[in-house]
């Protein structure tokens, strides 16, 4: 009987490889890949022995094709190959010992990825094949070393891509494989850079109707969400960030747009928003700063109607206070019952 191969993707193993005669056919030495097309590195894939340094060429000469990504999914096998390279590196992520240079190859195989779904040929169909989906392994590591942060932070930068053209049904995509919860995950345990690409992605899910009605929908998936919005405002006072903070406020901007979040909102809205440190970061940001005091204003109002009964006067056991201080708006709210 014949025997199996060790693997079902195909290649020999180390047993095969020493028993097999030798080929004829020589394949070029990686310092020759340097000097090849666009077309030559993608066939340079479908070769184990110049895969990594293709992957490291094609991912850092991705601008120098436009149509890159139309070919990586148009040529035989490519697509899979690079899925290949990324499933291969599973079994290590629950591990800390991940090595800097297996999770930089991967990283290459998923900035093609990025490419792909950034393409608007090849976006959509990268989406019902459901590509992304073996992304989430990455974000749902709470492992902090550094070689599997660039893996969650590429990760999120494939469904990123995705976000950033506004399109329905890639938010629906997200949304029905579950994209919040790990996005919440990485806004926890992630570094800088994927706290913010996480907050961006959340926002652009709240900026559609249907996103934001899903993040509502559910009380423990809102407070989730407001929690994990709540944690990074303390962290931003230890490490400011000006682009985190704009998406942050864009989503409590999102959230109390929605007449079922908004109740909420008004009692979970961080006080840390009326410190000045905050919005000193979004004073050089005219758009975000209008976002910040249009949220302000919709918690106030909120607030307001629910302190008017029922032929519009206002109740007498609570008291509200909306100050205007150093040429912003600062919300407070003082409930005190009336003697």
């Amino acid at each position: 009987m014949a025997t199996l191969p060790d693997s079902l993707f195909g290649e020999p193993s180390a047993a095969e490889r020493t028993t097999a005669p030798k080929s004829n056919t020589s394949h070029p030495p990686n310092s020759d890949l340097n000097k090849v097309s666009i077309e030559k590195l993608i066939l340079a894939l479908h070769n184990a022995h110049t895969r990594e340094r293709a992957l490291q060429l094609l991912s850092q000469n991705r601008s120098r094709s436009d149509d890159l990504a139309v070919l990586i999914w148009h040529s035989f096998g490519t697509m899979f190959t690079l899925l290949k390279e990324i499933m291969e590196i599973y079994p290590s992520l629950s591990k800390p010992d991940l090595t800097e240079r297996a999770s930089i190859r991967v990283c290459n195989a998923l900035a093609l990825l990025q490419c792909v779904a950034s393409h608007p040929e090849t976006r959509v169909p990268f989406m019902k094949a459901k590509i992304p989906l073996y992304l989430y392994p990455f974000l749902n590591t709470t492992i902090k070393e550094k070689p599997h942060e660039y893996l969650r932070l590429t990760s999120l930068g494939v469904i990123g891509a995705l976000v950033k053209v506004d399109d329905k049904e890639v938010i629906y995509f997200l949304l029905k494989t579950e994209i919040v919860p790990y996005c919440l995950r990485c806004m926890d345990v992630g570094k800088g850079l994927s706290k913010t690409v996480s907050t961006f992605i959340l926002q652009k899910i709240l900026m559609d109707e249907e996103g934001l009605r899903y993040c509502c929908l559910v009380a423990d998936r809102f407070f989730a969400i407001t929690s994990a919005l709540e944690t990074m405002m303390e962290k931003i006072s230890d490490e400011p960030s000006q682009r985190l903070l704009k998406h942050i406020v864009r989503c409590y901007l999102k959230l109390s747009e929605s007449p079922r979040a908004c109740p909420g909102l008004a009692k979970l809205l961080p006080q840390m928003l009326n410190d000045s440190a905050f919005t000193d970061l979004l004073r050089d940001d005219p758009t975000v700063m209008s976002s910040f005091h249009q949220l302000l204003r919709n918690v106030h109002e909120n607030r307001l109607r629910e302190n008017e009964d029922e032929y519009g006067t206002p109740k007498t056991d609570d008291s509200l206070k909306f100050s205007v201080m150093k040429g912003n708006l600062i919300l407070a709210f003082t409930i005190s019952p009336t003697s």
